[in-house]
């Protein structure tokens, strides 16, 4: 029996995982409202009577998040608090079979390429003339910019392939086209993501085309940074680099995960690259473009690693000095080519490796960040935190890199969405604190 009046076609799309998965349920919103679907993200109001949650399955973590939440609004559409309930995205994609026998009361399941089943399902229009329109989730002076689709690497652990299918590099004109689109309303920065940024071009060109996208994006009136995250190592087209050094919106950043540094591990995680080669990749970004900061993401206990494998990943991290590094613990997932590796490494140990490589990484972007007191950054500001301006300079990507806070006094004056030249005054482990200048 409800227990509310409940709007009517007022949608909640709850987004779970990665950015490209926000890109979807921002695309997905777009065609709601299009529909005159009433349509919020994440909402607080709990007066709709919809809800879509877009799941995560990538490692086991993030699937038992979505199983969480799809159970948490299964519960509120017993008791009244929603009609329909509908899931879709990577855990949908991957285990819709599973999902169906085992949580029947879900309205409908749908993987991550049926966009026009779910609106067909809604009894809503597909609007090919939208395409490209999103309602953004993110502050409008920043948005994540999806280039293509799926991934064609063979990565021994990874399930995405799986739940995202083969590489679809998005034309180019498009995305220009995109992008003017935002830049229309406001958008000044472009965080460009892929499964795999590098690939792009090939399926449509026949070669890479990502440093000639760069460019072009780059003279888009209106967009004043350009940001490049997952880069894969092998391949990658180091013409981009000329890109950034030659065009001033380009970041002096770049994303690319590296997952490790044993030739043994390497070639076990099928990664098409040797431990030198790695190396000598870094040392040339470095060599071609002096102050890049560089981001990357490791795997702790992969099957087979040993404590010899753990050491050495700690030595190159502690002489790499990248300037942010995340790390995940290693997730056994079926149907991937590691699946039939023994998982020998224990989840305590797998922890400890994790803490022990980002402890070194505490004191290097310790030492990193001490080095830019007395410095002066030009700063894009994305929010204010009780008594604190909160931004972001060119090396530092929104949620997962270090914040610039300023103190919000009555003679402080920002808005958010613009730029502001910081001299920093003090800095921690991952936070940097300054003045306007």
């Amino acid at each position: 029996m409800k227990t509310k009046t409940l709007k009517k076609n007022k949608v909640n799309v709850v987004t779970l995982g990665c950015s490209k998965n926000l890109v979807d349920s921002e695309v997905l919103m777009g065609q709601l409202k299009a529909n005159k679907f009433d349509v919020e993200h994440e909402s607080k109001h709990d007066d709709h009577n919809i809800v879509i949650i877009n799941t995560c399955g990538f490692v086991e973590n993030a699937k038992q998040e979505s199983i969480d939440t799809i159970l948490r609004y299964v519960e509120a559409k017993k008791n009244g608090d929603i009609e329909k309930l509908y899931v879709t995205g990577c855990l949908s994609e991957r285990y819709k079979g599973d999902l169906e026998k085992e949580i029947p009361d879900v309205d409908a399941y749908f993987g991550t390429r049926e966009l026009p089943k779910i609106l067909k399902t809604l009894k809503a229009d597909y609007k090919h003339e939208l395409v490209g329109e999103r309602l953004l989730t993110t502050p409008q002076h920043y948005a994540y910019f999806k280039i293509s689709e799926g991934c064609d690497r063979p990565c021994s652990f990874c399930a995405i392939p799986l739940m995202r299918g083969k590489h679809v590099s998005v034309e180019s004109d498009e995305l220009v086209k995109r992008a003017k689109l935002l830049a229309s309303k406001g958008t000044r920065e472009l965080l460009l993501i892929a499964q795999d940024l590098t690939y792009y071009g090939l399926d449509i060109y026949k070669k890479r085309e990502l440093a000639s996208l760069v460019d072009k994006l780059s003279d888009v009136e209106g967009i004043d940074w350009i940001r490049l995250h997952y880069a894969f190592p092998s391949g990658f087209p180091m013409e981009v680099l000329d890109v950034m050094n030659a065009k001033a919106n380009v970041c002096n950043y770049l994303d690319m995960p590296l997952q490790h540094i044993s030739d043994n591990m390497l070639k076990s995680m099928r990664r098409g690259i040797t431990k030198q080669k790695t190396i000598d990749i870094v040392n040339e970004i470095r060599d071609r473009v002096p102050g890049i900061a560089i981001r990357t993401t490791l795997i702790a206990g992969y099957p087979g690693e040993t404590q010899k494998d753990h050491e050495e990943m700690l030595r190159w991290v502690e002489d790499t000095k990248f300037d942010r590094l995340g790390i995940f613990t290693y997730s056994h997932e079926e149907n991937t080519h590691a699946y039939e590796l023994k998982d020998n490494v224990s989840e305590k140990i797998k922890k400890q490796r994790a803490d022990a490589v980002m402890e070194i990484q505490q004191e290097i972007s310790f030492n990193l960040n001490q080095k830019k007191i007395g410095n002066t950054y030009k700063v894009l500001f994305d929010r204010k935190e009780t008594d604190h301006f909160v931004g972001r300079t060119e090396f530092d990507s929104p949620d997962v890199d270090n914040e610039v806070l300023v103190k919000a006094t009555k003679d402080t004056y920002i808005r958010l969405g613009d730029f502001a030249n910081v001299e920093i005054t003090d800095a921690s482990d991952f936070d940097l604190y300054g003045d306007i200048i």
